[in-house]
């Protein structure tokens, strides 16, 4: 499982014990109003501060269709009574053994916003299924637990537009003004990167420019054009700083990534190098080539691969 999606289901997991509870609470309060209108929101109502982040609470019977006002901590939305909710997303999704569902999250009708609904099954005492509780949540209202998930350093192949790849062997790749003057690019680019504080780059190689992004002003970018990127002048323009300690990249790796690039740019007339980055912290390259596909490596793995392992040549 990636990193992306695993800290999305711990996320998931803290939000379903949070809320589990309190939503059992208050759908055992409502069976003995079940299914009157006033009285169900009144519980409603007292109920709601249970729930801090909640945008709107309300019941609905068990055929989706609303049965009392919506709730928020603002106050009452009497519009939604004998509203029809059984075609929204959470409606459409199997309700635990337990009564209790967590919805993915989903773009809300009326704010357009990314939300979750959390479903409780109410019962009578007999157990006979009566409806569901239902709980709105905006995501921005959300308290997040835990740090940014970490990008997966996992090599991804990931295909590019389809109409692309058909039409790669009716194309040949043509001299932009960087392949003509690459030696002195890829030498300005080293400097950058190993001495000036650039710790990402966009190298386009078919445009001729670069995008760059610095130690001191991380961020922003900088669009370096070819004339900037022929010109060693331009290393005056970045102040000095120190390699980085943190950089998953080692500095002396940075001239072979470099020589690499350029070997997979004039390889192959067909398929050829379109657009490369590099970020030090990540240790990670991206290439995209004239067929539109990309991949996302380590730099150990780019420099343990050869060119003829991109042209199909060797396993």
């Amino acid at each position: 499982m990636d990193m992306l999606r695993s800290n999305i289901d711990e996320q998931r997991r803290r939000l379903q014990q949070e809320l589990h509870e309190p939503l059992d609470r208050i759908a055992r309060r409502l069976r003995g109003e079940w299914p009157e209108r006033g009285p169900v929101t009144t519980v409603l109502q007292n109920s709601i501060r249970e729930l801090p982040h909640c945008t709107y609470l309300y019941a609905l019977n068990t055929g989706g269709i609303q049965i009392c006002d919506n709730v928020s901590h603002a106050g009452l939305l009497p519009e939604h009574y004998g509203r029809d909710r059984s075609q929204r997303p959470y409606m459409k999704e199997l309700v635990p053994a337990d009564g209790f569902l967590l919805s993915e999250a989903y773009i809300s009708l009326i704010g357009r916003r990314p939300s979750l609904t959390a479903l409780q099954l109410v019962r009578d005492a007999d157990g006979t299924a009566l409806g569901f509780l239902g709980a709105d949540f905006d995501l921005r209202n959300l308290p997040h637990s835990g740090d940014l998930y970490e990008e997966s350093t996992e090599w991804r192949q990931i295909k590019g537009d389809p109409s692309i790849r058909g039409t790669v062997f009716l194309q040949t790749r043509t001299d932009s003004l960087m392949d003509r003057d690459m030696d002195s690019v890829l030498s300005v680019l080293e400097e950058l990167f190993s001495e000036r504080g650039v710790f990402q780059c966009v190298l386009h190689f078919s445009s001729s420019r670069a995008t760059v992004w610095t130690l001191e002003d991380p961020y922003r970018y900088r669009i370096l054009t070819h004339d900037a990127l022929s010109e060693p002048d331009t290393c005056l323009a970045f102040p000095r700083m120190p390699y980085p300690d943190t950089a998953l990249m080692p500095a002396e790796a940075i001239p072979e990534i470099l020589e690499n690039l350029k070997a997979l740019r004039f390889a192959d007339e067909t398929v050829y190098l379109r657009s490369s980055s590099i970020n030090l912290f990540n240790g990670m390259i991206s290439l995209t080539f004239s067929c539109d596909g990309s991949h996302y490596m380590t730099w150990k793995e780019f420099l343990d691969r050869s060119v003829g392992f991109w042209l199909g040549d060797t396993g």
